[in-house]
């Protein structure tokens, strides 16, 4: 059974303490104290494979999408327009394919690839293996010229040539990307956040279509590596007319808010854990409810790949892609290893 994001730990550290949910914190904390020790100790033993390419990781501190993928996209789009044969690497999170195998988007599904993966797989070459290091080398071996790592920033296996990590920059209704700043399941860090930090090059900032700055406070907490920042813009306006939106990400309420930020005529609006697989059952049920208000479905490409075939038809896809702020500052850092 998939269980959703708790929105409770990305609550600032000020709310957090006002008693919002502090007994699971309580309760979940000394397995918190375990999980990050373990992740310390498997980085500092861990000899990494140089696959001989460089590999660019897109990762994160955090549990739950931030939006590493459409970051994968905007990196191979910069690469490959100055003429690098990419690649792009992920575990495959979902998927039952162990590889390393090249995602066929013809033929593969979402349940044997991952959701990603075969998003991805339309418009770039890309490789699932749980075995980075043994995906790296069939990348490499394949010729790719540079390696794109989707996630994998707490995966010491592979030699990483430039490690960013994305942060969410949304920071409005009390929310903060790093909650109170505890590590998993006790909050949403995959590991301390000034650890995290001290082993990237970048961190790319990315904000919503209708935020415009970053906060200052977020900023200044990021403070060491280099950043940059990337905003979401949607590919095209949402359906017109009423829509039922739903979604299966780290944070969907993140789509809620885009779509009616969009001008998306929502009439209603639902949440599921991330990667969720949409069976018969939850598909007409979705549909009643549209039915209700005379509304179509709308959801991202992400979900849209995980539903049958047979509901495609039946559901908007509205797709989102980031766009760096300043893509010269990128070459710059690109320029830094080589690429």
């Amino acid at each position: 059974m998939k269980l959703s994001t708790p929105r409770w730990w990305y609550e600032r550290r000020d709310v957090a303490r006002r008693g919002s949910m502090p007994f699971a914190r309580a309760l979940l904390t000394p397995i918190s104290w375990i999980w990050a020790a373990v992740t310390a100790r498997r980085i500092a033993r861990t000899t990494p494979f140089d696959p001989g390419v460089p590999i660019i990781c897109v990762g994160n501190l955090t549990m739950g999408g931030v939006g590493k993928t459409p970051i994968v996209r905007a990196l191979a789009e910069r690469l490959a327009a100055k003429g690098q044969i990419v690649h792009l690497l992920s575990r495959g999170y979902g998927g039952s394919l162990k590889g390393p195998i090249r995602v066929d988007s013809r033929y593969h599904t979402s349940a044997e690839v991952g959701d990603e993966p075969l998003m991805l797989a339309r418009d770039y070459t890309v490789w699932v293996a749980r075995d980075r290091s043994a995906g790296a080398k069939a990348c490499a071996e394949a010729g790719a010229q540079v390696i794109i790592m989707d996630d994998g920033y707490q995966n010491p296996s592979v030699k990483k040539a430039l490690s960013l990590i994305v942060v969410d920059g949304e920071t409005r209704d009390e929310i903060w990307p790093f909650g109170d700043g505890r590590v998993f399941p006790a909050g949403p860090m995959r590991e301390p956040l000034a650890v995290g930090l001290a082993r990237a090059e970048c961190v790319v900032i990315l904000l919503p279509a209708d935020l415009a700055e970053v906060d200052p406070e977020l900023v200044a907490t990021l403070n060491g590596p280099d950043q940059l920042t990337a905003h979401l813009w949607p590919m095209a306006p949402p359906p017109s007319g009423p829509q039922l939106g739903f979604a299966g990400i780290g944070m969907p309420w993140k789509v809620e808010r885009a779509l009616q930020a969009a001008g998306c005529e929502l009439a209603d609006f639902a949440p599921f854990p991330d990667h969720m697989v949409y069976d018969e059952a939850i598909l007409k049920r979705l549909a009643n409810r549209a039915a209700l208000f005379d509304a179509g479905l709308v959801t991202t490409e992400k979900d849209w790949v995980r539903l049958p075939p047979e509901w495609r038809a039946h559901v908007t896809a509205w797709p989102v892609r980031a766009v760096f702020d300043e893509p010269a500052k990128l070459d710059v850092l690109l320029a830094k290893v080589g690429l």
